[in-house]
This record gives structure tokens, sequence and C-alpha cells, in this order.
């Protein structure tokens, strides 16, 4: 990993600005909540103004003079102090819950957002991207921007109208003394600009440590049962305890500046400060009385003034967090990696399904061409099989064909017209695909087959399960149609994923079939079962199929033999025997090394 490198002023100043956008729909919200923590400012501002008069009109004169108090203005001055105590505690209560349900809009507004982005990605951004990245950046990252808006932002607001209202104060008890306090101010700006320059390095750190820990659980999650049956619980647990051991390090270097920059050096300047405030009134006392309410209004201030000082100071730690986290979701949203889109504007529909492959090269990476050249013709209603070796392209062209993946040499065209220009919803609707290894969600067998389509009704997923002989185990679970499918299917059996995946397909009727090794971890009783369903799905649709059984798409119009990303034979499943090429030699491995070209057309002169 590259060395994490420390956020500049302006860098930060720029995330800020973007994370505040969030704010403006809620600006009276938020304007609300200022003006009641403007209430309580003033609160805590008149409070020690009163205790001052107290002292100083009433108290002192009784204790000095003999002077009788006043009850009346004692007892105004105290319903006083008393009101702005309650008036500040309401104040408070409100101003919280505004803040708190402002922050929880915003990180609301933001996930959703990041959400929607990492949906309209490309898979070559996936392809390079882990998992549990993505998820730390939508989960942890946005979690430590709501911290910002709850704490960070109402103490900032809260300290600055309070050291504004105090200076202020302390300037109208006594300007001297005030002048000499203002000292303090260009320290504390020096410390904060240090943690800020420290700290956002170290948080960057962190944020990425964390986002690393999560990427490793996630794929151990994923692979479980890989790392039990290959023993490599060792090896996953010392990877994921370096990791930790990352993490814990970057924590601990965040623990020293917090406790060096935050509270003791922040003391430090308020007893400098408090050291100025009692030497200016002993050598004041030397030739005038000294007013102890001033004196005990000052000490109070400074304590006002450091408390905000030191709550800012140590809900930095929340603001770094949250510019670091805000840095990485932007990034995020500013990928520029997105699928593939129309390029023109075109609102022509397919209709008959003919597909052309015109001299199509393509890289995943720029440098080394996975299909060199890839022309053929698939024509409305017709079967066209690719059959190869492990990574001769055959997955390529079906990523191309879905427009997965963007390519800038040769062309593809449905109808006549270059799927570029086809608006991706008219390729989505029209385009069924199979995987080898299906994706079920969460839910229930008819959520799952439906996908939400709310238009589809539920006779026609019955009717979408019996066209592939789903029904047959679906109505045998409990709940049939409404059985709670599990994270990913995992207490069906591979062919019952599969067959939930093939009715989800149909269901969709799509004028273009893709199967990509479709039936490839079926069991055989399955297979049978279904190749029926698979010969009425590929009836009036054209059929791109991937097979590495070669006995089920012996009955393709066109075969394509791809080998290191070229077509090097073409033709059907009788020619290509014929040629003694490399399909013949594919399907002599496949039936047994005895077997001759002879007995292996005799065996496919019944195919159709």
């Amino acid at each position: 990993m590259e060395k994490t490198r420390s956020m500049t002023g302006k860098e930060q100043t720029v995330v800020l600005k973007r994370l505040l956008t969030y704010a403006k729909p809620h600006w009276k919200m938020i304007v609300a909540a200022f003006g009641l923590l403007l209430i309580m400012t003033l609160g805590d501002i008149l409070g020690p103004v009163l205790v001052k008069i107290f002292i100083d009109d009433h108290l002192t004169p009784f204790i000095l003079d003999n002077q009788s108090l006043a009850v009346n203005a004692l007892i105004a001055l105290g319903a006083g102090f008393i009101s702005i105590q309650i008036l500040n505690a309401v104040a408070s209560y409100f101003q919280l819950y505004q803040f708190q349900k402002i922050a929880l809009k915003i990180i609301q507004a933001i996930r959703v957002d990041v959400f929607q982005k990492v949906h309209s990605l490309g898979l070559k951004f996936f392809d390079r991207t882990p998992a549990g990245s993505l998820v730390s950046r939508v989960t942890n990252d946005t979690e430590a921007i709501k911290d910002m808006f709850v704490s960070v932002l109402i103490s900032f607001v809260q300290s600055f109208f309070l050291m504004i209202g105090v200076f202020i104060t302390m300037f109208i008890l006594n300007v001297k003394l005030a002048l000499f306090c203002l000292f303090t101010l260009p320290v504390l700006y020096l410390i904060m600009r240090s943690y800020r320059k420290l700290s956002s390095r170290i948080y960057s750190d962190l944020r990425e440590r964390l986002s690393q820990l999560n990427a490793k659980l996630s794929e151990s999650l994923q692979g479980m049962s890989i790392i039990q049956v290959f023993r490599q619980e060792k090896r996953l647990r010392k990877e994921f305890e370096d990791i930790n051991n990352k993490h814990f390090a970057a924590g601990v270097k965040n623990l020293k500046v917090d406790a060096l920059l935050l509270r003791p050096a922040i003391d430090l300047v308020y007893i400098a400060a408090l050291v100025v405030v009692l030497s200016f009134f002993s050598i004041t006392s030397l030739n005038n009385p000294v007013e102890v309410g001033v004196l005990y209004a000052f000490i109070t201030y400074l304590d006002r003034f450091f408390e905000p000082v030191n709550q800012v100071m140590s809900r930095m730690t929340f603001f770094q967090q949250a510019i670091v986290a805000a840095s990485r979701i932007f990034t995020l949203m500013d990928e520029k990696e997105h699928a593939p889109s129309q390029l023109s504007a075109n609102e022509k529909s397919i209709t008959s399904g003919d597909i052309q492959f015109d001299k199509v090269s393509f890289s995943y990476d720029g440098k080394r061409d996975v299909l060199k050249n890839i022309s053929f013709t698939a024509k409305a209603g017709e079967t066209v099989a690719l059959v190869g070796h492990t990574g001769s392209g055959k997955s390529s062209i079906i990523n191309l064909l879905m427009r997965f993946y963007e390519f800038e040499r040769g062309d593809i065209k449905i109808d006549g017209t270059s799927i570029k220009n086809l608006e991706k919803n008219e390729l989505r609707d029209k385009m069924g695909l199979v995987l080898q290894d299906p994706f079920l969600f969460y839910g229930t067998i008819k959520e799952n087959i439906k996908l939400h389509k709310y238009d589809m009704t539920e006779e026609e997923v019955i009717e979408a399960a019996k066209f592939v002989q789903a029904n047959t185990f679906i109505e045998k679970l409990e709940d049939d149609y409404d059985h709670i499918v599990t994270e990913r299917g995992s207490t069906f059996s591979s062919g019952q994923r599969q067959l939930i995946a093939f009715a989800r397909t149909i269901a969709y009727n799509p004028q273009i079939l893709v199967l990509d090794e479709a039936t490839a971890n079926i069991d055989t009783e399955t297979e049978e079962a279904i190749q029926v369903a698979l010969k009425r799905m590929r009836e009036g649709r054209t059929t791109i199929a991937i097979a590495h059984r070669l006995s089920t798409i012996q009955d393709a119009e066109q075969i394509l033999v791809l080998h290191q990303g070229e077509i090097v034979e073409r033709g059907n499943h009788q020619e290509l025997l014929a040629k003694k090429g490399l399909y013949y030699k594919m399907y002599i491995l496949q039936n047994g090394s005895g077997a001759n070209l002879e007995d292996a057309v005799a065996q496919t002169e019944g195919v159709e």
C-alpha cells in the first residue's frame, strides 16, 4: 500500500464545503437549531454577570459597610439566574434533538447517493475493488460523518458564539485585561493547525486499515467452506492479525497526537491565561481596591472560554475522522468507471434478435487482448454455442454482448443497430442471462422469480416455474412459492438454485437468451429434466450458449471454437467432428480416449 499522505487545508475545505451541501435542504431546521444554540450561549454569558452584580452591588456592601440587603433586587437576581438555567436546559434539549434529526437525514441522503453510485459503476471497477472496502465506505465512513454533524458542528458553532460573547463581555468589564488575554488566540490557532496536519494523515491510514479489515473479513466469510476444506484457518488468521496490528498501530499514533495536542496543551494555555489574570489583579490591588465580582467574572469567563476550546479540540478527532471519511466517500462518488451507456439518442427496439459481431477485439487492462478480431452472426431463433478451454474468451464475448464492459474496436449489432446506440433498458428487457453460479436474493422464491416486478402476476410466476420444471421441487416445500430463500440460496442444491434462475429468466420472456455454462453445476438427473425446458426456452429466441459439456450443445446451428481469444473453428456438431480439429479432440476427451471419429459421428446421427 502506498504511503498515506496528509490532506492539505485546501483539500479539507473543499471536502467540508461539499459535505455541507447536503445540509442545504434542511436550512430551516438548521436556523431554528442555531437560534436555540444562541439562546443557550446568551444564558451562559448572562449567568456570571448576574453573579457579579450580586457580589459587587449587594454582598460586598453588606459585608464591608453593613448595608442592608435589597430583598426585592436579590429575588429578582435569583429568579433571573434560575430562569436562565431552566431556559438553557429546555433550549439544550430541543437544539440537540434538532441537530440529531438533521444529521440522520443527511447521512440517509449520503448513503442513498453512495448506494446508487455503486450500482451505476461498471464491472471493471468491481474487478479491482474488494467488496468489503465498499461496505466499509457505505457503513463505517458514513457513520463517522454523522458524528461530525451531531457532535462537531454543534460544538464548533456553540463554542464560536460563546467565545465571541465571552470576549465582548470581558472587554466591557476591563479592556486592558481583555487585551492581555488575547495572546491565547494565536497560540490556540497554532495548536489546532498542528493537530489538523498530523491527525489527517493518521486518520487516512486508520480508515484505510479499517477498510482492509472489512475486506478481509468479507472474503473469509464468503470463502469459509474453501478455507476449512483446505485448512487455511491459520494463514487467514495470520493475515487478519497483520492487518489488525497495523490498524492498532495507527490507532496508537492517533492516541499519542490526541494526548499531546488536545486537553494537555489547551490546559497549559489556560493556566498561563489564569496567571495573567491573577497577576493583573494582584498588581492592581496594591494601589486600588479589587472588585471581587469582576475577579470572579473574569475567572469564570476564562473557564467558560477554555471549556469550549477544549470541547472543540476534543471534537477535532471526530472532525478529522469525518473529513477523511467524507473524502473517501466522495472519491467513490467521483469514480469515472461507469457502466457503458448509450452513446446516441436512439429509440430503436429489439424485435427479431439478430446478433452480429463484426471484427471485435477487446482487452480488460488495455495491454493484452483477450478477444481478437471476433466475427460471427447469430440469426433470429438460432443457437450459437461457444466452446473452448478456460481463458479462451468465451465469457468475454458474453460480457461485451451484455454491455457489461465497453469495447473500442469492432462493433456488435442487434437487428442491425450497434448495441452502443441501444438504450440500456431495451437491452436488459430483451436479453435474459443465466450464469453458471446463479445468485439468489434473500426473500421468497416468488420474489426471486419476479425480482419485484410488480405487474407480474402470481400465475405468471407459477407458469414460469412449470415451464422449466422447477415447480416439482418448489411445491414440495413448506409454503411452496412463499418459501424463504436464505442468503445466496444456501439451503438449496446447485440444481435447485439454477432452476429458480431459469424460471426468473423465462418469467421476463427475453428475445435473446444468454447461457453461461448454465448446466455446468447441475446433476445428471436435474440436467435431463431441464434439457427439455432449455430446448423450449430456445424456441423462437436467439441463444448464445457457453458450454463445457459438448453433449448439451450438439443441436446448435453454429458452434464457435475459441482458442486464445480467436475463433479457430466454426460449424455445426457434425461438421466440426469431421474436421478432426480442436473440437474433435475436446469431444474425444469428454467421451473417453478409446472413441474414434466414426464412433463419435455415429453417436450424433440421431441429433436434430
